[in-house]
């Protein structure tokens, strides 16, 4: 099912919110952003050892995804067996404080769950 994009952002004050999530929304997006954001450029192997849980189909779609929307940058070198590297493109590059906001927060969020789990 192709996504439903906004075709303007001036439809409502929480559209550009909305259109923003869509950039990096879903299970998979934020944590190949971040990995990214940590080691620079990663061929599709290595991304997939960062994710163990996400299947080859998805990790494909959603780089796909990424790189449609100028986020992620593919390289292909012509070698055999073929070498695909993907690195934030500038755009990509202008999340980094909000994917950083999101760990940040996610961070406090475990620790305030384990403290209130040793209170009980």
């Amino acid at each position: 099912m192709p996504r439903i994009r906004h075709t303007t952002l001036a439809c409502s004050p929480g559209c550009t919110v909305e259109a923003t999530l869509e950039l990096f929304g879903g299970k998979w997006k934020a944590l190949i952003l971040y990995h990214l954001f940590e080691d620079g450029v990663l061929r599709f192997g290595e991304l997939r050892r960062r994710l163990p849980n996400v299947t080859q189909r998805m990790l494909t779609n959603q780089l796909r995804e990424l790189e449609a929307d100028g986020l992620v940058s593919r390289t292909v070198f012509p070698e055999v067996p073929p070498h695909v590297e993907y690195a934030l493109t500038n755009l990509g590059k202008t999340l980094k404080p909000v994917i950083q906001a999101l760990k940040t927060w996610g961070d406090r969020y475990a620790h305030s769950v384990q403290r209130n789990k040793a209170a009980d």
